[in-house]
């Protein structure tokens, strides 16, 4: 194939998806009511997080960004998943498709950095209590957050762009249920070693890297908790940690297990898994910060005894 070839871009490509799977309509209804929770719980945080001047903090800045991350990256997947597999709509055009995997991905990764991101406010809370300030501005989050964003949307440019650069002359049948990168450029007939490189260092670079980083961070962590004297004090400052933790494992967790078996995993088994682990955190993310947090549980509180007393207030003007 000479470097002057013709670019074979199809019309559309076809997401098969969860095909031959029995009663799959009820999960398709599962996965909408954990997107439906989702965005209602996600935009409580951040309405929270917005109404309580208390929530100010570098700290609930990188919490609000995680539950806008939350509810954009599952909005750009399951709408579309209903769409195609409930409602049989399995044909996407060939652009839709590239900017279904752009929304996808980047939050995908914005997802990792932002975990990094609260486990460097841990780090430095702790080891550095009395520097906080100084170090972890509200300035220094805001521009903390907004290169990771302008970080993950350059890198899926250039992913798309490679992508761009493919000819399809095969097969245009994705078997996953959405335009998954490494299949989609594995359909390609033409060469796709730069796609090929990149889906080995996009993983190494926004997954692996962060969580790297937030094991070194719980190490540090660790240490400066076992210099602290009394227990119930080295108790508290792990709380504060806690739900950060739980996030973490909800979110590396499946992709560890995933890695680990999905060769191994029958096609549907493996699809489903997937989705799940997609799924399933940006619901759970919400719940862990409102049940584990004292801050976000005394102001959820607040508001609710405001809501309360409103009508009072005005039936007594």
């Amino acid at each position: 194939m000479g470097s002057n070839m013709t670019i074979v871009t199809p019309a559309y490509f076809i997401i098969s998806g969860f095909s031959g799977i029995p009663h799959i309509n009820y999960y398709y209804f599962f996965l909408l009511v954990l997107y439906i929770m989702s965005v209602v719980e996600n935009g409580v945080v951040m309405a929270l997080i917005c109404l309580d001047q208390s929530l100010k903090t570098p700290k609930y800045i990188a919490v609000f960004n995680l539950a806008f991350v939350d509810v954009l990256g599952n909005s750009a997947l399951v709408p579309k998943v209903i769409d195609t597999f409930w409602f049989d709509h399995k044909y996407i055009m060939y652009s839709n498709c590239l900017t279904y995997l752009f929304f996808y991905y980047v939050n995908l990764l914005m997802q990792s950095l932002n975990l990094a991101l609260l486990s460097f406010d841990r780090l430095i809370a702790i080891t550095f209590p009395l520097r906080y300030q100084i170090i972890l501005s509200l300035k220094t989050m805001f521009s903390l957050v907004a290169a990771c964003w302008i970080v993950c949307i350059l890198d899926i440019l250039i992913v798309v762009g490679f992508l761009t650069r493919l000819s399809y002359c095969r097969s245009i049948v994705i078997n996953s249920y959405f335009c998954d990168y490494g299949l989609l450029f594995l359909l390609a007939c033409n060469d796709n070693l730069p796609s090929n490189i990149l889906s080995k260092v996009i993983p190494s670079l926004f997954i692996w890297a962060p969580l790297f980083f937030i094991l070194i961070s719980y190490m540090c962590i660790g240490a400066a908790l076992a210099k602290i004297a009394g227990g119930q004090d080295r108790m508290k400052a792990f709380k504060t940690c806690s739900a950060h933790i739980m996030l973490v494992a909800i979110y590396y967790l499946p992709i560890l297990v995933t890695f680990n078996v999905a060769a191994k995993m029958p096609r549907n088994a493996r699809i489903i898994s997937l989705s799940l682990a997609a799924v399933l955190p940006p619901a759970l993310n919400p719940l862990i910060y409102v049940l584990q947090t004292q801050e976000i549980k005394l102001s959820l509180k607040k508001v609710y005894t405001r809501i309360n007393l409103s009508p009072e207030l005005a039936a007594t003007a």
